[in-house]
């Protein structure tokens, strides 16, 4: 059999599917287990090893490095714990498994929102209280999977098999996996379990250099040789290329050491160039989500990060949760409950500061007329090109940046006055 490994959005009653796969297949489910490990392994607590792999870097993580030491810690315990090829794995981990490992069915569970509500309410939160909470892991599910492969966590590039649970009752969604993983593409071959011996190999390694100070590094590992990437800039390549192949050449099992340069090799630690025209918090607001992960998605290419939600009521929830307001909201007219020009109109009411891009594919000319009027920014019709959007949320931050210095100088020159007045 195969390594079943199941990511799912919150009440999915992936929990019980994950379950019931494993009893079928007669071995124990993990989950919680991994970050558990990891956690002792490391001396990061569970909650900062989540944050790791969900959130954003705290304001002190270019001192402490505990997202980069928390992957490197998850994914090492998620290799001893898949170290045969008879689980089930359900958990935040799911994406670290090396897609090279084709013995892994991955499958995605997901749902529509209401399913998921109804789903919160039996476990006792109120409507509103199941509404916020999705929403919010839905943005560091979000935020994990854009981090680690660019991608949308609902991709179906990046499964074998995505499962409505809302129209799919839970034994059907098990027979569905079983089945699945029946099949001759997923069986283990020799290439497939060596890459697992492999991915292990490497997880050690990685570990071992983060307990040496290295946390900047990705290992590789095949065979006996193995490749370590430095994502660090240092003046000074070729000392720390030695260093490294010292420490790792004198681990048991490998015969060949090579380093190599990666993406963040040429970014310096201490000043790095900063495009200033580029939004730093921006807000989709769309209930078409495949539409809205697909435009997060593209804009995270032009080094653009979003978080999505996806109605009117999470947006208006979204700025009342956050100290800091979104610099650009993109806003969709049409959606179910309250629709875009209401809200519009509130986010203009109580965040005047926050510019606002229209963009629609139902909107007429009175539309467009009456969210100029309330103060959108822009007015733009889907489909929309990505190069104009992401242009013209360029353009909206560089006017929240004037109106903000011009802010900033009315309050000091007011203040002067006054201070000359007293």
């Amino acid at each position: 059999m195969p390594l079943v490994i199941i990511f799912s959005g919150s009440f999915c009653r992936a929990e019980e599917v994950a379950r019931r796969v494993a009893e079928r297949l007669d071995c124990p489910p993990i989950g919680a287990e991994v970050l558990q490990d990891a956690s002792q392994e490391s001396g990061l607590s569970v909650d900062k090893l989540i944050r790791a792999l969900t959130g954003t870097p705290s304001m002190f993580n270019n001192l402490t490095h505990e997202r980069e030491k928390g992957l490197i810690y998850v994914r090492a315990a998620l290799a001893r714990w898949l170290h045969t090829d008879h689980r089930v794995y359900h958990g935040l981990a799911a994406h670290l498994v090396p897609k090279e490992i084709t013995h892994a069915l991955r499958v995605c569970l997901i749902a529509d929102r209401d399913f998921r509500v109804a789903q919160a309410g039996q476990e006792g939160l109120s409507a509103d209280e199941a509404r916020k909470r999705i929403s919010k892991e839905d943005q560091e599910l979000s935020q994990l999977t854009h981090h680690l492969l660019h991608h949308s966590p609902w991709d179906a590039s990046l499964y074998d098999l995505r499962i409505a649970m809302h129209s799919t009752p839970v034994d059907q969604a098990v027979d569905t996996i079983i089945d699945s993983a029946r099949r001759e593409a997923v069986r283990p071959t020799e290439q497939s379990l060596q890459k697992a011996i492999d991915f292990i190999f490497a997880t050690r390694i990685n570990v071992l250099l983060v307990q040496k100070g290295h946390y900047y590094c990705d290992v590789t590992a095949r065979g006996s040789r193995v490749t370590v990437i430095i994502n660090k800039n240092v003046i000074r390549l070729e000392p720390l290329a030695g260093e490294l192949k010292a420490i790792v050449g004198a681990m048991d099992g490998v015969e060949e050491v090579e380093t190599k340069v990666g993406p963040e090799f040429n970014q310096p630690d201490i000043v790095r160039s900063y495009d200033f025209e580029i939004p730093s918090r921006v807000l989709l607001v769309d209930d078409e989500q495949d539409f809205v992960s697909a435009i997060s998605e593209r804009l995270d290419l032009r080094n653009i990060k979003s978080d999505v939600v996806y109605n009117g009521e999470e947006a208006l929830q979204y700025l009342e949760d956050r100290q800091q307001a979104p610099v650009v909201m993109v806003l969709d007219l049409r959606m179910p409950g309250i629709d875009g020009i209401e809200v519009l109109r509130r986010v203009k009411r109580h965040h005047a500061d926050v510019e606002v891009i229209i963009l629609t594919g139902h909107g007429g000319e009175e539309d467009r007329r009456i969210a100029m009027e309330l103060g959108a920014f822009a007015y733009l019709h889907k489909p929309v090109d990505v190069e104009l959007l992401a242009r013209t949320m360029k353009e909206a931050t560089m006017k929240a940046r004037e109106d903000e210095t011009s802010d900033a100088r009315q309050r000091d020159t007011a203040k002067k006055r006054k201070e000359s007045s007293d």
